[in-house]
């Protein structure tokens, strides 16, 4: 029954309000990871109404608690008529759905697609997303025919069915991503309280990232390559696409520097007949090539700044006074005001913020050991849930929710999907998607928003599940969601005992089990940098700590990227933009790319001077016989069963194929970039 209630004014103003404020943060977030004014309104609105959208579930769950909770006087707290909850649940719950599930994985692969107008780009979206649809609808066909055996054809069996669906997927990545991300928390503030082992940290992060950042460099010279030798044909196939090469061309480095691009051995070469498909595929793969190159690009000028100002915190341990040289920006908020003198910065840095940090780690372990406590024993004394006692009061029967308690609950609610997206940053296997500061692909830019709008449903109804049924089933989100995923076999119990296999990430990151099937199976879900850091204590040889010191000390004495781009007046920080189509990229570091790999001398050639000099952390002799042991088995040779072809995957499992999704990810809609899933 729907009551009628008056609109209590004192909560639509703060729930106004409270909207208005998750707007504009949405906006700044936005602003931060892509160009605005560059960006055209058909990419900026829905990415706006994913983030916006689950923003806002973090705030509703505690008002319905207090809604549905009330007595007859009213709660202390944030309140609202249920007839408003109720349609407020309906808006973000569908628009989150169709978001998820139809237009944001449209609008990926229609930013994606490489063609120029727009009947190419649609028509190649519906037929990238036909495939991973397909399967979908598929195993939905089979669900619903259960189900109208059992309960009959009607549309509410078809509406149980698509929500308990959707919730159940969403809940499996949840609860694998939220389990790694509260060990990742807690742990990343322990690890960077010291300022020694976070340089060394970086040091040993350093030569991988170099690596993909000259692996990047080169493929995307090879592709303007193949743009240079378009450009030079004038008659046959190519003059039907003479604007088009134009484009690409004008997004390619300067006059200059395309005439020394030449077609280097195993390159692509250009097909005799140039033909629309081979034209898109061509665009697609400049685009993603441009933006993966902006990506460790960036990536790399954080770790030199970052490495910088922390050998200039150890270096001040002598004369107690603090400096950072590289990087004035992040002594303090505002650049041109000096609000710290250096020896107030010495002891800001050196002592009160890793403290801060150990504290906050202490605090955020405690609340991760609530949550896997709370998910462990819901289920069978929910009195004893420390998340419970939290949000509420028992006494003969549980007490109506008040403010504080709201703010609790929000706390918990915001706590966990802050985990979740923790290990979607953490987790590798998303191909070549990322965040880039100022230059974010827009396909990837869809992905991520769609991936924390298709979380945080799930995430609010199974906190829910933390509370008592008699507090549970009288909020307007459980009518919404909760009785037609109890309506089926495929949810009821799911949300109460699948939980429980939170620990398995949470082992798997505090064991550290990655690092283990990594070295089993040559290959790893997640990147660990401490674990290269305890297998080569010392830093010597490849890919060593060692290394990465000599290239940052290069970056840093004028022979990367960074002090090019200095010198040219312009900011150390990368501020590429992104534009509709091919045109938007303008990256500062392509006239320096002869000069960065120049830069970087070979594996393992490091100078003598480098690897005889004293350092603070000698090797004993245990790890001296390791390292010894080690390096025999290293450099010892392949038997000769072993040096024949290596074991070649059949075609039908291989990228091998006539278009770029080749091989068996064209039966999921997946990229052609190594280690990519499509969710």
């Amino acid at each position: 029954m729907v009551s009628t209630s008056p609109i209590p004014v004192g909560s639509s103003i703060f729930f106004s309000f409270t909207l208005f404020t998750i707007s504009v943060l949405v906006l700044l977030l936005l602003r931060r990871f892509l160009t605005l004014r560059a960006t055209p309104a058909y990419l900026i609105i829905p990415v706006f109404l994913a983030l916006a959208l689950p923003a806002s579930v973090v705030l509703l769950v505690p008002i319905d608690l207090a809604s549905s909770s009330r007595d007859g006087e009213g709660p202390r707290a944030i309140w609202l008529p249920d007839r408003l909850i109720l349609v407020s649940w309906r808006i973000a719950y569908w628009l989150i759905f169709v978001l998820t599930w139809a237009i944001l994985p449209l609008l990926g692969e229609y930013i994606d697609s490489g063609y120029r107008d727009a009947k190419g780009r649609i028509q190649y979206s519906i037929r990238s997303n036909a495939r991973y649809q397909l399967l979908v609808l598929g195993c939905a066909l089979v669900g619903l025919i259960y189900i109208s055996i059992q309960n009959g054809f009607e549309f509410r069996s078809i509406k149980a069915l698509v929500m308990a669906l959707a919730y159940v997927w969403g809940l499996v990545l949840a609860i694998y991503l939220m389990g790694h991300g509260l060990v990742s928390i807690p742990r990343t503030l322990f690890r960077n309280a010291s300022v020694s082992g976070r340089l060394r940290r970086l040091q040993s992060y350093a030569p991988r990232l170099h690596d993909r950042l000259m692996d990047a460099v080169n493929e995307l010279e090879s592709l303007e390559s193949q743009v240079n030798q378009l450009q030079r044909r004038k008659t046959g196939s190519a003059r039907d696409f003479q604007d088009w090469i134009e484009e690409l061309g004008d997004g390619s480095s300067a006059p200059e520097a395309q005439s020394l691009l030449q077609p280097t051995e195993g390159s692509d070469t250009v097909p005799a007949v140039i033909t629309e498909r081979y034209m898109a595929d061509l665009t697609r793969r400049l685009q993603r090539a441009r933006h993966q190159k902006a990506r460790f690009v960036d990536e790399w000028d954080r770790l030199v700044l970052s490495a910088a100002d922390l050998q200039a915190i150890i270096n001040s341990s002598a004369s107690k006074k603090l400096e950072f040289s590289h990087s004035t920006n992040r002594a303090s908020f505002l650049p041109r005001v000096k609000l710290l003198t250096p020896y107030l910065r010495h002891h800001v840095y050196v002592h009160l913020v890793p403290n801060i940090r150990r504290l906050l780690g202490a605090v955020f372990s405690a609340a991760s050991i609530c949550i896997v406590w709370s998910e462990l024993i819901k289920s069978i004394a929910p009195r004893l849930s420390i998340v419970t006692l939290s949000v509420v009061s028992y006494h003969e029967s549980p007490a109506p929710v008040n403010f504080w308690r709201q703010v609790a609950a929000s706390v918990w609610l915001l706590y966990m999907c802050w985990a979740a997206l923790v290990g979607v940053n953490d987790a590798k296997v998303w191909g070549n998607r990322a965040l880039v500061r100022r230059n974010t692909y827009g396909e990837s830019a869809c992905w991520y928003a769609g991936l924390v709008a298709r979380l945080t449903v799930p995430i609010a109804y199974n906190f829910l599940t933390f509370l008592p049924e008699v507090v549970r089933v009288e909020t307007t989100f459980y009518r919404l969601l909760g009785q037609y995923i109890d309506l089926m076999p495929l949810g009821k119990g799911f949300d109460y005992f699948f939980p429980v296999f939170i620990l398995l990430p949470i082992c798997a990151t505090l064991f550290n089990l990655y690092g283990r099937v990594k070295n089993v199976c040559g290959f790893g879900l997640l990147e660990e940098e401490e674990e290269d850091l305890e297998n080569n204590p010392g830093g010597y040889g490849i890919g060593g700590w060692r290394e990465g010191r000599d290239l940052i000390d290069r970056e840093l004495n004028g022979l990367g990227s960074l002090t090019l781009s200095t010198r040219s007046g312009q900011s150390p920080r990368p501020t590429n933009r992104v534009e509709e189509g091919s045109r938007g990229f303008s990256s500062s570091r392509t006239s320096g790319s002869e000069a960065i790999r120049s830069s970087r001398s070979p594996r393992g050639t490091a100078p003598a001077t480098a690897a005889l000099e004293e350092d603070e952390d000698e090797e004993n002799f245990f790890q001296s016989f390791a390292h010894r042991v080690r390096n025999t088995f290293e450099t010892a040779s392949k038997p000769e069963w072993l040096q024949g072809d290596a074991f070649r995957l059949p075609r039908w499992m291989g990228s091998e194929g006539t278009d770029a999704n080749g091989g068996l990810a064209r039966w999921f809609g997946g990229r052609p970039e190594p280690g990519g899933v499509r969710l």
